[in-house]
């Protein structure tokens, strides 16, 4: 079964210097029927103007994945990271027993685009931790490339729950399989232009929540960006 989400459905919050889509509910936005997906409890595209950013703040007991496709963020936290996340990095912050950090758009001109995304760790009370990696462009044309898992295969950054997520960036005349495994489940997002899944096309910020299905066909249509979460 395959439960769409379409862009213009999710909700939307503008702070003036935050431009943000919530595929689930998150802060103001609350819908009950989109709380999350299995572990996958966020997935927010944020627009943040030149200049701006998110004060130093706190979390714990969370997953945070950043992943930008436009700009440079500047992340510095209570563990004592400090780096710049430009696309293709994949940023993994563990929150665990509780972190604090900021996250800031340096440049005066250009706006910073990215997805932050949340996973709900397996067990509460994890050691805080740090990781970020970069996946060219390359590495993710026309095929499914694995950027976070649990156990870190493949080069992927690690995260404490038993998710795997991919990237691919696909072009006209490209195809990437994904199979699903018995009792798995997926969640797509299309992070920039357009995908077909199937037969049907997804457009930038449209998701997809899938259960009960045994392999998932991707191919391009023009060009697009999308993020697999294959799901226990």
């Amino acid at each position: 079964m395959i439960t769409l989400r379409r862009s213009e459905d999710r909700g939307h919050a503008n702070h003036g210097w935050l431009d943000s889509y919530h595929t689930f509910s998150f802060a103001n936005y609350y819908d009950p029927a989109h709380m999350g997906f299995r572990s996958l409890r966020v997935i927010n595209e944020d627009r943040v103007s030149p200049a701006q950013g998110f004060g130093t703040h706190p979390h714990r007991d969370m997953e945070i994945l950043s992943y930008v496709l436009e700009g440079a963020l500047s992340h510095k936290d209570s563990m004592g990271n400090g780096s710049m996340i430009r696309p293709g990095d994949v940023q993994r912050m563990t929150a665990g027993t509780g972190v604090s950090h900021s996250e800031f758009n340096g440049s005066r001109k250009d706006g910073v685009h990215f997805l932050q995304i949340w996973i709900a760790p397996e067990e509460r009370g994890i050691t805080p931790g740090y990781e970020q990696k970069n996946f060219s462009d390359e590495e993710k044309q026309g095929r499914l490339r694995l950027i976070a898992s649990r156990d870190g295969r493949d080069g992927s950054v690690t995260i404490h729950q038993d998710a795997s997520v991919y990237a691919g960036l696909l072009a006209d005349g490209e195809e990437a399989r994904h199979a699903l495994a018995d009792g798995r489940h997926a969640y797509v997002h299309v992070a920039k232009g357009e995908v077909k899944l199937g037969e049907t096309v997804l457009h930038a910020g449209d998701g997809a929540a899938i259960s009960g299905e045994k392999e998932l066909v991707f191919s391009g249509h023009g060009k697009g960006e999308v993020l697999l979460f294959d799901l226990a």
